[in-house]
């Protein structure tokens, strides 16, 4: 299984954070275009370009902030499932970036298990990092970032004790596809093969594991249906990997091919980042009944395509 959900006929209710982001963006659409009853969290600035399409197809609403507020928004809307996707991701933080790392990954969140205690809402899906493992130990944090990621599963231990809450975390590597803002690697690179410009990399040792995002939400489907199967109490989690790392130059080198461009890569003009990440996490357990679907050769090869047909040119 893959991601089709074992729902039946029964409709059910979602209520999601994130929303407006890339993994969020895509989920939302999915559970819409599946019949889901979908409602999402957002604040009075957040930017809903990326669901600009779904308009009138979800339920849209505003947090101001309070747990109070966000109690009675989890009263009215008493979901079958959260998804809590929203997230500050930092893969360094300075001092100004404490407080916000805190309040975004840690204040909110707990606010969220708060209200859905407070209304007996009992399913979470929750979203970890691989960074939480570095080196592959148990727990050691890559980066802040990874830190407030592993104390909110903290959090979630005390509502699993206290409120019947039945979760899963599912631990991210780094995602990619259509429709993505961020400015990660696969923006560097297509930005590269646009305009020509020197693009700084360190020495590209490193290996990395990227997973579609398409894969991502056939996971958030298949762990809501492992929640909906479970009937105590629990918090698991899991790896959302495919298991095949590849060498940084080597993905480079499989962009170019893919794109039929050469790059004007500077290897080793940067020196790896503090903590670097040199071998990702390979010990973690996969979701039973999920398993990657859209290989990194077929993932870049749509994507090139997609883009230089909405683009209308080549590179």
């Amino acid at each position: 299984m893959t991601g089709e959900s074992s729902s039946g006929s029964a409709k059910r209710c979602a209520f999601i954070t994130g929303a407006t982001g890339f993994v969020g963006s895509h989920l939302t659409r999915r559970l819409v275009n599946e019949g889901w009853s979908v409602h999402i969290l957002v604040r009075s600035t957040s930017d809903r370009k990326l669901l600009k399409d779904l308009e009138g197809r979800f339920q849209p609403h505003v947090h101001n902030g309070k747990t109070e507020q966000l109690c009675t928004i989890m009263a009215d809307v008493k979901p079958d499932v959260v998804f809590h996707l929203a997230s500050l991701f930092l893969a360094q933080h300075h001092t100004k970036d404490i407080l916000p790392l805190f309040e975004s990954n840690l204040v909110f969140p707990a606010q969220l298990l708060e209200a859905m205690a407070k209304n007996r809402v009992t399913r979470l899906i929750n979203m970890g990092t691989s960074w939480q493992h570095f080196e592959n130990r148990g727990y050691s944090p890559v980066n802040l970032y990874a830190a407030t990621k592993q104390a909110f599963e903290d959090i979630i231990q005390y509502y699993v004790e206290t409120a019947n809450l039945k979760a899963v975390t599912l631990k991210l590597y780094d995602t990619y596809g259509p429709d993505d803002p961020r400015p990660k690697l696969l923006a560097l690179l297509l930005n590269t093969a646009r305009t020509g410009q020197h693009l700084l990399m360190s020495p590209g040792e490193q290996l990395i594991d990227l997973v579609h995002v398409t894969d991502v939400v056939n996971a958030c489907l298949v762990a809501s249906d492992y929640l909906y199967r479970r009937t105590n109490a629990g918090h698991n989690a899991f790896a959302v990997t495919t298991g095949k790392f590849v060498r940084l130059k080597d993905f480079v080198a499989l962009f170019q091919k893919t794109a039929r461009k050469k790059l004007n890569i500077q290897w080793g003009s940067r020196p790896y980042r503090p903590r670097e990440v040199m071998k990702p996490w390979d010990e973690g357990q996969l979701l039973p009944g999920w398993q990657p679907s859209i290989s990194l050769e077929n993932g870049i090869a749509e994507l090139i395509c997609k883009i230089r047909t909405t683009e209308q040119r080549d590179f």
